[in-house]
C-alpha cells in the first residue's frame, strides 16, 4: 500500500466514530504552521499548504468518499482550504522575497498594526467578499444557519491568512473569531479532529497575538526617529 492509498483509506475508530487519518494529519500540520508563523518562520507556509491540501479532501466528502466517513460537501470549508493554499503561496513568496532582500539574519516580516488607509480598503472589501461568497455557497446548495457560519469561516480565514502574509497584528484577532465559530461547526458536523484543532488553536492564537504585539512595540521603539531639517 503506497502513502496516497494509506491516507485515503485509513480510518481511526473511536467508539462508534470513524475518523480519517488524513484529517488528523492535516490538523496537526495546521497547528504546526500556526506555531511556525508565530515564530516568523518561512517554513510555516509550505507546512500549512500541505495540511490544507489534506483537509480539502476531507471537506469535499462526497467527492473523496471513503468508508463510513461523512459524505456531505461543505463548500465553505473546502473552499477555505483551497483559498488558504492560494494565499499561502502568496505569503510564502512574500516572506521568502523579504528574506532574500534582507538576509537570513533578519525575520521575514515585521509585525505592525494596519494603517487607517488600509482599514478603509479592507473593511468594505471584507463585506463584499462575504456577501459574494454567501451567494456562491447558497447556489451550491448550502442554507440556514450553517450557510452564515460556513461563509464567515471562509471569509475570516482568507482575511487572517492575508493579514499574516502582510504582518498585520490584527490577523490573530481574526483567527480568534474564526475559532469561536469553527469549534461548534466542526463538532456539529462530525469533524472531531478539526473541531479539536480549532479548540487547541485558541490559546496558541492568543499567545501569537501577544507575541506579535510585543514584537511590533519593540521594533517600533527601536526604529530611528527622523527629524525634519
Amino acid at each position: 500500500m503506497n502513502i496516497i492509498t494509506w491516507l485515503f483509506e485509513t480510518n481511526i475508530n473511536f467508539g462508534s466514530k470513524s475518523i480519517a487519518v488524513r484529517e488528523i494529519i492535516g490538523g496537526l500540520l495546521g497547528l504546526t504552521s500556526a506555531i511556525l508563523g508565530m515564530r516568523r518562520k518561512v517554513s510555516a507556509w509550505p507546512v500549512g499548504i500541505l495540511g490544507d491540501g489534506l483537509l480539502f479532501t476531507v471537506f469535499l466528502g462526497a467527492v473523496f468518499v471513503y468508508a463510513d466517513q461523512p459524505s456531505a460537501n461543505f463548500y465553505g470549508q473546502a473552499s477555505r482550504n483551497l483559498l488558504l493554499i492560494i494565499v499561502s503561496v502568496y505569503g510564502w513568496i512574500r516572506w521568502s522575497h523579504h528574506r532574500r532582500n534582507n538576509g537570513s539574519a533578519q525575520p521575514p516580516v515585521s509585525p505592525r498594526w494596519t494603517t487607517s488607509r488600509e482599514r478603509l480598503i479592507l473593511l468594505p472589501t471584507i463585506i463584499i467578499f462575504y456577501a459574494l461568497s454567501m451567494q456562491i455557497f447558497k447556489a451550491l446548495g448550502e442554507s440556514g444557519t450553517w450557510l452564515l457560519v460556513d461563509t464567515w469561516i471562509f471569509t475570516g480565514t482568507a482575511l487572517a491568512t492575508y493579514g499574516m502574509s502582510r504582518g498585520y497584528v490584527e490577523f490573530w484577532l481574526v483567527w480568534v473569531a474564526v475559532d469561536l465559530v469553527g469549534v461548534p461547526f466542526a463538532f456539529k458536523n462530525g469533524y472531531y479532529p478539526t473541531g479539536t484543532l480549532y479548540a487547541i488553536y485558541l490559546p496558541f492564537v492568543l499567545w501569537g497575538f501577544i507575541s506579535w504585539l510585543r514584537i511590533s512595540a519593540r521594533e517600533a521603539n527601536s526604529r530611528p526617529v527622523v527629524v525634519a531639517s
